[in-house]
């Protein structure tokens, strides 16, 4: 039986209130009615930002790249590598399929890029660098061949290393917009900007909500909530690396979860003495301290059984695993976004640099979706020839008897013309071909 040693002051809250919701309903409806006009006031009331082009000119971007520090453009490098390297490692295990299933039928199946992709990469207190790689990059990569991407100003300044990002992760367009402002805009399509097919990235709750309501005029990856991580230990582990891996995500916002199970009770006293510890001196602390005092939960289980069951009924974002077991859990775990598998790797590794993409599903998503990965960017279409009149009239005379079931008669005269057709053609031929050998 589990014994919590410290629970969460609130539960976590799924979708958006309903004001929120009416907000951002109103400011889509404004840009769907007056474009660019209304971009331009909701962008200089929300971020103080009326320029004269949104979108950034290549002379622009070039400017910005060469004021980025050489270093942090290596670095900003080395992570997209690391990214590109195995989306390409994922783009290339998706095969193209063709086989006859019956003489002169053949079915197969095609992966197709989106010919467009709006990639919303959010700024704010965090300027979400990594964002451009995840979502820019593995589109590119996927052979998508438009790419605009969107980040909002910072103090009414441009996040330089952010732009590079973009710039280096092979963005066809730029624009320093933010907000719903920003994903209306390339959803809905404005004077400035062309609409998209599919619009990705994180962003605050305005942003998620307007993504929710754009679904459908364009698809989407997630709709995403808060960051959720879970740790899953034992007393191989210690509670300075867990309380650290837990304050980590705790800080991305106020109301992000973030959870330890372990079998150990001394690893879990341990670990709540050091997240108090930390927290005296992380500068981050004004968040994650209210994240971790009402989402911030300790469970002591009996054993890894009991870990597996809780955790797979958590269904979190991010789940790290550190016992003498590693293995029992990713033979087993079936409800994460993403998993760490020992203690030499951690969610902020997967955040930013080791190649894994970071876009994943939160609030309990994680039971019937997986991330943004390069597939996200593909449509996978099918096609059919039948070259056999033989197997065009049978396939036929299942399918009428089949359309008769559901009442659908214009279906079932599709069928039947095929079976007059190329039936009667079939046993012509065969005819023919039994008089040829008879003759001879």
């Amino acid at each position: 039986m589990a014994e919590v040693l410290k629970e969460a002051a609130r539960k976590g809250a799924h979708g958006a209130d309903a004001a929120l919701a009416e907000r951002v309903s109103t400011l889509l409806a404004d840009v769907s009615e007056r474009g660019e006009r209304a971009v331009r006031e909701l962008s200089k009331e929300f971020d103080d930002w009326a320029p004269e082009e949104f979108r950034l000119s290549a002379e622009q971007i070039d400017g910005i790249v060469a004021g980025v520090d050489p270093g942090t453009l290596d670095d900003i490098r080395f992570a997209q590598a690391q990214i590109r390297n195995f989306a390409q490692v994922q783009l290339d295990s998706m095969r193209e399929v063709e086989v006859e299933t019956l003489p002169g039928v053949t079915l197969g199946h095609k992966h197709l890029p989106v010919s467009s992709v709006g990639a919303y990469v959010p700024g704010g207190r965090y300027p979400m660098v990594a964002s451009a790689h995840m979502s820019v990059l593995t589109a590119k990569v996927a052979g998508v061949p438009r790419v605009a991407a969107c980040t909002p100003p910072i103090n009414s300044g441009v996040p330089a290393e952010t732009v590079a990002a973009m710039h280096l992760a092979g963005a066809d367009e730029i624009y320093l917009l933010g907000g719903v402002q920003a994903v209306a805009s390339l959803a809905l399509g404005t004077e400035f900007v062309d609409r998209v097919d599919v619009l990705v990235g994180p962003g605050n709750a305005f942003v998620a909500e307007a993504k929710r309501q754009l679904y459908g005029r364009v698809g989407i990856d997630l709709l995403a909530g808060p960051t959720e991580t879970l740790l899953i230990a034992d007393d191989s582990a210690d509670g300075e690396i867990c309380a650290t891996d837990l304050l980590g995500q705790a800080e991305h916002g106020p109301t992000s979860p973030a959870v330890l199970l372990t079998t150990s009770r001394q690893l879990a006293a341990d670990t709540i003495a050091e997240v108090n510890r930390q927290l005296e001196t992380l500068p981050t602390a004004d968040v994650a301290s209210v994240s971790w005092a009402d989402y911030g939960r300790v469970i002591v289980c009996e054993d890894k059984a009991e870990m597996l069951r809780l955790a797979d009924e958590l269904a979190f974002e991010h789940v790290s695993v550190m016992t003498g077991d590693d293995d029992y859990f990713l033979d087993n775990l079936t409800n994460y976004g993403a998993l760490f598998l020992g203690p030499m790797t951690n969610v902020s590794y997967g955040d930013k640099v080791i190649g894994t993409n970071h876009t994943l599903p939160t609030q309990g998503a994680a039971r019937y979706t997986g991330g943004l990965w390069v597939g996200k960017f593909l449509k996978t279409v099918t096609y059919q020839r039948v070259t056999d009149p033989a197997s065009s009239a049978l396939i036929g005379e299942y399918c009428s008897r089949l359309c008769a079931i559901e009442n659908f008669a214009g279906h079932q005269a599709q069928a039947d013309i095929r079976v007059r057709r190329f039936g009667t053609a079939a046993a012509d031929h065969e005819a023919s071909d039994l008089a040829s050998l008879t003759t001879s």
